[in-house]
């Protein structure tokens, strides 16, 4: 079974600023909400350990590979609960720079494997969009 979730919002930043600030992991417990602690090397083939909190729910501590690391365009890791093809999800976080010098920062989750059909990822999705809000707000400072 697959799900997928997919966000978006515009940010008045240049995609080196949003960019800059999505990729200083440390400094996520003072403005990320959702992603509360990131650690590790952002670099592909390398583990990294992320601790997400979704609306309403309890905290999770997971170990994905990063796939794509791209400045100023990408960074996607996939994670798995237990092993593959149980309950997988494929994170990106994706930025496409405007005309204009904004920024349109995408981030979304493709969920596979036998599990997925028994989560409601309505508190994912509220936490997607609850960290594109504080990442603005960050990147408008």
């Amino acid at each position: 079974m697959t799900k997928e979730i997919k966000t978006e919002i515009e940010i008045q930043a240049p995609v080196s600023q949003v960019w800059k600030v999505l990729t200083q992991t440390h400094e996520y417990p003072n403005w990320n909400s959702f992603i509360k602690k990131l650690e590790g090397n952002l670099k592909v083939g390398e583990n990294i350990r992320a601790e997400i909190q979704p609306v309403d729910s309890s905290p999770m501590t997971f170990k994905p590979k990063v796939l794509q690391f791209e400045e100023n365009k990408i960074l996607q890791w996939k994670g798995k609960f237990l092993f593959n093809g149980l309950f997988d999800g494929t994170h990106t976080f994706e930025l496409l720079e405007n005309e204009d010098g904004s920024t349109t920062f995408k981030q979304s989750e493709l969920f596979q494997g036998v599990l997925v059909g028994l989560f409601n990822l309505e508190n994912t999705i509220k936490g997607f969009e609850a960290m594109n809000r504080e990442l603005k707000r960050k990147c408008e400072e």
